[in-house]
């Protein structure tokens, strides 16, 4: 990366040391050379610089190699502006917003690697706390609006699991990151706040949607863990409105503003809370089916020298085995438990 950029460096040191000289030469000769002619090598060193950067740049995969060359084009058009040059740049101001774009696709990248990691690390139990500072740590972390749970003596466990507080701070480092990007671009606070709702909304709808897809399918995801998903993906959703806070906040922007973009994040959740529950709906039709399967029942077996009938031993294992399932949900918020209870 230092290579790369000191070599972008030295590329722009020679194209303003050589029109720095060209200026010179035009101010201090008669007849060498003529404003027309400048300022045609400038159009023509203006294309050529764009279409290398456009080049060199598609292959560039690493945001902060992008943030630091659109700091170093940056500088050019002031040096090429300053100083009584007064050469055009308004094409190089277009480059760094197509740059932009780019940016923001290698940030969903990167945030797609980190959001799985995220997922697999997870163990997708409650989070138990010990004591006052372990709970201030999380709720320093993830917005929990839970005076009942504060009220609870310790230790106790917060009803998500390491995951929320994870990606909702994750969340909040990419509109850092996209915020960084917008420096000295001269761009309105209305246009920095439309640029980080769009581009927070592709985290969302694009690569936090699919990598919650991802851990919702995943072969070792049981019901307990998909229940654990359910109250992660609720309690994201609820802080949803806190991040459109957050980033008012950044951008001096109020979130209720006209035309101001709004976050499709609780969308994103509900759609995989919905995923989640048609995944338990699954697995359950398929175990019971899987119970059903292993003999042909005798739904009320004779006792061993007459008497009474009794129920079927596999009857007793299969209603143990849906009691044992159903404890799982009790931990699910009303609204969900409801809806499993419906399907």
């Amino acid at each position: 990366q230092h290579e790369t950029l000191e070599g972008y460096r030295r590329y722009f040191n020679q194209i303003v040391g050589f029109f720095v000289v060209e200026d010179h030469v035009l101010h201090t000769t008669q007849g060498l050379v003529n404003r027309a002619y400048v300022e045609e090598l400038w159009e023509l060193a203006l294309s050529k610089i764009i279409a290398a950067l456009r080049t060199h740049s598609s292959y560039c995969d690493d945001p902060d190699l992008v943030l630091d060359l659109k700091n170093l084009i940056v500088l050019l058009p002031t040096l090429c502006r300053s100083d009584g040059y007064g050469f055009p740049v308004s094409q190089l101001f277009d480059m760094l917003l197509e740059m932009r774009e780019q940016y923001g696709e290698i940030l969903l990248k990167r945030w797609n690697i980190t959001f799985r990691q995220v997922l697999d690390q997870d163990n997708y139990s409650p989070i138990p706390v010990s004591t006052e500072d372990e709970f201030r740590h999380y709720t320093s972390q993830f917005p929990l609006q839970d005076p009942e749970l504060e009220k609870l003596p310790f230790p106790k466990k917060l009803p998500f699991s390491e995951f929320v507080p994870k990606v909702y701070c994750q969340l909040k480092e990419f509109i850092y990151a996209c915020l960084k990007y917008s420096e000295d671009l001269h761009l309105s606070s209305t246009e920095v706040d439309d640029m980080i709702r769009k581009s927070t909304n592709l985290l969302l709808t694009r690569t936090l949607s699919h990598c919650l897809q991802y851990g919702i399918k995943k072969k070792n995801v049981g019901l307990a863990e998909l229940v654990q998903v359910i109250i992660n993906t609720t309690h994201l959703e609820q802080s949803c409105h806190f991040l459109e806070e957050f980033i008012s906040n950044i951008t001096n922007i109020p979130p209720d503003t006209v035309n101001a973009t709004k976050l499709y994040g609780m969308s994103t959740f509900k759609d995989a809370r919905h995923a989640a529950e048609a995944e338990i709906y699954t697995s359950l039709n398929t175990k019971i089916d899987q119970f059903l399967q292993l003999a042909d029942y005798d739904w009320m077996a004779a006792v061993q020298g007459g008497g009474a009938l009794t129920a079927s031993d596999y009857l007793i294992d299969l209603i143990a085995f849906l009691k044992s399932t159903f404890s799982v949900f009790t931990n699910l918020p009303v609204s969900n438990n409801t809806t499993l209870q419906e399907k």
